[in-house]
């Protein structure tokens, strides 16, 4: 019942994830199609834990809102395959019932596929032995049965495909502890990295727990090809815990760019124009515990230690140092501005040379920026 419950109101953090979600696979869908077309022909997006589609108060969730997206593009249209899994056979029927009643859901060239089976070892099996068109594959269990490394890589391992994984960081916490579940947290981890984690924790508190989960989880996924991992937390009401963690995985630096600026977008803090990563309702409520740290600043300290003595382009900068860290391409002109106008670096051409939008100086990607030796 507990799939149930969750879907009969659509709270502000599952609005969030779904708002991220379908406009990742928008802007995915878009740089994948020009290449797909010239090899598969079609593209495809896959959510195993999918739902009834909608909330009780008529909410749309992640299903619906992607067929959408889907109907509104004439290509895409002609492109995607859909295929949607849920355990629980209510809301299964709930969804193919909700996806039937979509507007032009017809104009689909790819009727939508709804299945309902548990996700186990014969499905992981299925993408392993298969090789898969470019796929956006959304894993979004209720804890953690059901999703594991094998299932993430049985997707991940052909071209154009990338996952996003929603799940419950604290049923995960406390499953790590709990040798009830051992199996499953070995899945996720690896025995190995599994068996050092939960020695690990045993001695930290619970923030330096959240940071050694997630890196844990990120480590595992980039060691089996995910390259580029991204994480975004969910607080709980009160701001005071995390609930869930949304990551993607992708083997290209472009769906991690693409990802920072919609997470950014969703961040509901902002700290000096530095988004940061996290829905926290708190953050509304309480602002000035959100604006201490200054972010921005320690950007400026991190570029001219890294780039000392250097002459580079803006783009350069941003694409040899973003990689890992929280700031998005905007973050990197708006310090380098500032840099240049407190006089720490200079610019080619000089700020007297360039444009300015709404009164505001730019440092366009083919500005160099001249940085001094480290004193």
């Amino acid at each position: 019942m507990a799939e149930i419950s969750f879907f009969d109101e659509s709270t502000e953090q599952s609005q969030v994830k779904a708002t991220i979600v379908s406009k990742y696979f928008w802007a995915w869908a878009n740089v994948i199609i020009p290449s797909a077309a010239q090899r598969s022909k079609k593209i495809a997006y896959v959510d195993l834990f999918a739902g009834p589609g909608r909330y009780k108060d008529g909410t749309k969730s992640t299903p619906l809102l992607v067929l959408e997206r889907a109907i509104q593009d004439r290509k895409m249209r002609e492109m995607i395959v859909t295929v949607f899994n849920d355990v629980n056979n209510n809301s299964s029927q709930s969804l193919q019932k909700s996806i039937d009643e979509l507007p032009n859901i017809g104009s689909l060239r790819y009727k939508p596929k709804v299945f309902n089976e548990e996700v186990g070892s014969n499905i992981v099996k299925k993408f392993e032995e298969n090789h898969l068109v470019p796929t956006l594959f959304f894993i979004d269990p209720w804890g953690y049965k059901g999703l594991s490394l094998r299932l993430i890589n049985s997707v991940l391992k052909d071209w154009g495909c990338d996952c996003i994984i929603f799940f419950n960081y604290n049923r995960i916490n406390m499953g790590l502890q709990n040798p009830v579940v051992k199996e499953h947290m070995d899945s996720l981890f690896g025995e190995v990295r599994a068996d050092e984690l939960r020695r690990e924790l045993e001695r930290l508190n619970s923030q330096d727990r959240e940071f050694a989960i997630i890196e844990a989880i990120g480590k595992a996924l980039q060691e089996m090809g995910g390259k580029y991992v991204l994480p975004f937390c969910f607080k709980n009401e009160s701001g005071t815990r995390t609930s869930h963690h949304l990551i993607l995985v992708t083997k290209h630096v472009k769906g991690y760019e693409i990802m920072k600026e919609i997470m950014a977008k969703e961040s509901s803090d902002i700290q000096q124009g530095v988004p940061t990563f996290e829905y926290n309702p708190a953050s509304r409520k309480y602002p000035l515990l959100f604006e201490l740290s200054r972010p921005l600043d320690q950007l400026g300290n991190l570029l001219l230690q890294q780039f000392a003595g250097r002459t580079i382009t803006m783009a350069d900068i941003y694409n040899q140092h973003h990689v890992g860290k929280r700031y998005i391409k905007s973050n990197y002109k708006a310090i380098l501005v500032k840099l240049e106008g407190e006089g720490k670096i200079n610019a080619k051409p000089p700020a007297s040379q360039r444009k300015r939008i709404k009164g505001n100086l730019t440092f366009a990607d083919s500005v160099e920026a001249i940085f001094p030796e480290r004193s």
